[in-house]
């Protein structure tokens, strides 16, 4: 019974989709051909998923330990542990006034409607290519020269349910580095078994967020992925 509970729920969750998709995603498309209306983008990107996570019956409780506050005039990169793909929403409705560009994986271009989109209002990156790999921090320092704030995964990817936290990447941390932006640090805790990849499994409830620190440029990218995987995988560890 369970199960098949879970199904119906995931079945719900594609009749949102699809909609919203369509009709918040053509605005944001619509909006996001110029610097000057991302910010008109930015609202439908919002809408589209403050839909998804509310209508899934998620809510959220943040926890702010961090020793500074966001500025709303500085751009910032946002990192947290990986966990599903209501990450995704959850980075947008935590930043109403912050607008974000994700750095995502070149394949998802190739699904129907929401590739266009995603191409569109997204830094896209084949892992498997140098040059592209190194095109996506020049892509990103124009973003954030245009007055957004990037998001990455360090991680690369939601790691296997077993993993609480695989070893990060050195992307986020080279662009801080290189171009002076600080790192928001945030841990998300409990979307791993409420909204996992598997379909038969996951449940409605209160995703805990915590934003761990706002850590300043630092030369060293090394010094910079050691604080932030030092920080996400303490909280995971208090949290379980």
């Amino acid at each position: 019974m369970e199960k098949i509970l879970n199904y119906l729920w995931r079945l719900w969750f594609v009749i949102l989709l699809i909609p919203t998709t369509l009709i918040f995603g053509f605005f944001a498309y619509l909006f996001s051909f110029s610097a000057k209306t991302f910010s008109l983008c930015y609202v439908f990107i919002r809408l589209w998923c403050l839909t998804l996570f509310y209508g899934m019956g998620f809510r959220f409780e943040l926890d702010n330990t961090a020793s500074k506050r966001l500025s709303p005039d500085t751009s910032y990169i946002f990192i947290s542990n990986h966990t599903s793909v209501m990450d995704i929403m959850l980075m947008c409705i935590l930043h109403p006034h912050h607008p974000i560009c994700f750095v995502g994986k070149k394949e998802l271009v190739k699904i129907p409607i929401f590739g266009g989109i995603y191409k569109r209002i997204c830094v896209m990156v084949d892992r498997s290519s140098l040059k592209s790999r190194m095109e996506v921090y020049r892509r990103c320092s124009e973003k954030i020269k245009e007055g957004q704030n990037i998001v990455i995964f360090p991680e690369g990817g939601v790691p296997d349910e077993e993993i609480d936290l695989a070893s990060f990447k050195d992307g986020a941390f080279s662009l801080s580095s290189q171009y002076q932006v600080p790192i928001a640090v945030y841990t998300f805790v409990g979307l791993k078994k409420m909204f996992p990849f598997s379909y038969d499994k996951g449940y409605p409830g209160r995703v805990k967020v915590i934003l761990n620190d706002i850590l300043t440029p630092h030369e060293n990218k090394d010094v910079l992925k050691n604080m932030a995987f030092e920080l996400i995988s303490d909280t995971i560890i208090k949290k379980k």
